[in-house]
């Protein structure tokens, strides 16, 4: 049996008012790999210092059988890792002045040279570039110890774990599964709940019909005529009251019937956002933007050079590269802005019929911090209050939370916020920026399907390979070589780029077997010592039939 590594039980942890934790118990063994999951603010984050020991519970104990690391969400890592890892990640050596990818490679270095039994893994793609989140992949998969993650990259939890955690209301579900089959589990049980819902309703509405029935059936019994014979009407009142009696007994058995009737609560479900954001003033062009590029550097470095790219009017387009590359400054180019020590020579073209918004990565600097979510969302909006309560419910911001004031949320909750804001504004073209930063698995769920049902365009940076899978109809790539444009999905990229990468390696074998061939002629037109003709000429033979195949294949 595996050995235990830790042993958390009966845990409570109360901020102010409000019960984040209320755990009962958690047991982590030798080898596991599980997904820490929930909704923004539902204390993930909170549950793993608990459990790492850096925060203390409310109530319980937590019991740790073996050392563990901590890959934190922020801040600078306490010490350098081992040079392996450092090298391996390209984490810089130097404290200072680094991005926020390179100071999360640094935390990831760190916590993965204690080589430790357990980790703790607190949202390790943050600000990582897709070549980061892949070597991070091969890493946790090749860790020898047992491993929480907190991460909202579903295809890193589908390669990596195989149980799940979800914490909701300060509770944990624990199920022994991949991500994908937690989210059809959750599918198949909320229908489930909605066929019990819709039974119960039915059969409320049948017997509350009934008892209304019963009790017109009761007052439409006559009483006796005033002009009715005393022995008649004797006879008539113990008929009438017979019948009352009768009709009120069955009156009250459906009652009771209807008290006693379990009550099944209406799945949690999203409300249909299918309404026609982006398309109040659609754009009649074929296209948004065209971008000419001559040359883009930054710090001395040349990022770009003769290169630039178009907007079709309707699409969906995913802008990726490499941490540095220069996609952030290319958006911000877009927006009208030049950032300091940045040198860009080129223009861009707008539509004249193009109303831009822009999602920054420091989105709360368009909030009001003192207004309310509802009163942000709608600022710049021309919808009824009803569409914004509709898109704010959408990105997981339920209830009386829409009027709390926008200083006391959690940073998921203001990027919620303001993506909310931008999607109510009258505007027809997004570009957003690593919007997916910050937000829980369950919301960026939501956001894909909002971005899919956008009316307007929309070019984004993230690199949340399944976010971009989801949403993108189209991929534009930068790097030093420039930027190329593929027109298609992100499914569709990766496969011509191994259907190119197959072409190139089969060349290279007919490219093999042809040299060998060309030798061997050479060595049958003129046999050196010791060589066997017939040797070489079944060779030669076989080789022959080898390339014949390579190149039907190449055909």
């Amino acid at each position: 049996m595996p050995n235990l590594l830790l042993e958390a039980n009966h845990i409570k942890k109360t901020y102010g008012e409000r019960l984040v934790l209320d755990v009962e118990q958690i047991k982590i063994y030798d080898g596991e790999r599980i997904a820490l999951i929930g909704e923004n603010g539902a204390g993930k984050s909170t549950l793993l210092s608990v459990l790492a020991g850096e925060e203390e519970a409310d109530q319980g104990s937590v019991r740790r059988y073996s050392p563990l690391s901590y890959v934190h969400q922020s801040g600078e890592a306490r010490f350098d890792g081992s040079a392996r890892l450092i090298s391996e990640l390209r984490a810089p050596g130097r404290r200072e002045g680094l991005s926020g990818g390179e100071m999360t490679r640094r935390r990831i270095s760190e916590a993965l040279s204690g080589d430790t039994p357990l980790l703790l893994a607190d949202e390790p793609t943050t600000d990582l570039d897709a070549g980061g989140v892949e070597l991070l992949t091969k890493l946790l998969i090749d860790y020898r110890g047992a491993i929480v993650l907190v991460s909202h990259d579903r295809s890193l939890l589908n390669k990596l774990c195989n149980r799940v955690l979800h914490l909701e209301d300060g509770k944990i579900t624990d199920f022994p599964g991949t991500y994908e089959e937690y989210r059809e589990e959750l599918r198949r049980q909320r229908e489930f709940q909605q066929f019990e819902y819709d039974r119960y309703r039915a059969e409320r509405a049948r017997l509350k019909a009934m008892a209304q029935q019963k009790a017109e059936w009761a007052a439409s019994v006559k009483k006796a005529p005033k002009r009715m014979g005393n022995s008649e009407a004797r006879l008539h009142t113990h008929e009438y009251t017979n019948a009352v009696l009768k009709q009120s007994a069955a009156k009250k058995t459906v009652q009771d019937r209807l008290e006693r009737l379990e009550k099944k609560e209406r799945p949690r479900d999203l409300p249909d956002i299918r309404m026609t954001l982006g398309v109040t003033h659609k754009l009649e062009a074929k296209v948004a933007l065209t971008l000419r590029c001559e040359h883009l550097a930054a710090g001395g470095r040349t990022l770009v050079d003769g290169a630039g790219f178009t907007l079709p009017a309707g699409s969906k387009t995913a802008l990726m590269g490499d941490n540095g590359s220069g996609k952030t400054t290319l958006l911000r180019i877009l927006r009208g802005e030049i950032p300091r020590g940045i040198a860009f020579r080129g223009d861009v073209r707008l539509n004249p019929g193009v109303r831009m918004g822009w999602f920054d990565q420091d989105h709360a600097k368009s909030l009001d911090l003192d207004a309310t979510v509802l009163e942000n969302a709608m600022a710049a909006s021309r919808l009824p209050e009803s569409t914004a309560r509709t898109v704010i419910a959408r990105l997981n911001i339920r209830g009386d939370d829409v009027f709390k004031p926008v200083r006391v949320l959690s940073g998921g909750e203001r990027a919620k916020t303001a993506l909310a804001k931008l999607l109510l504004s009258d505007i027809n073209l997004l570009i957003l920026d690593e919007p997916t930063n910050h937000l829980d698995i369950f919301t960026m769920e939501s956001l894909e399907q909002v971005l899919k049902e956008y009316g307007g365009t929309v070019l984004f940076v993230s690199h949340d390979v399944s976010f971009v899978s989801a949403v993108a109809t189209r991929v534009l790539s930068i790097s030093s070589m420039g930027i190329s444009t593929f027109e298609g999905t992100f499914a569709q990229r990766t496969a011509e780029a191994a259907r190119d990468r197959n072409a190139e390696a089969l060349q290279l074998e007919i490219s093999s077997v042809q040299m060998r061939l060309a030798a061997l002629a050479q060595r049958l037109s003129a046999p050196q010592k010791g060589d066997r003709p017939d040797a070489l000429n079944a060779e030669y033979e076989a080789l022959s039939e080898q390339l014949r195949k390579l190149k039907r294949r190449a055909e």
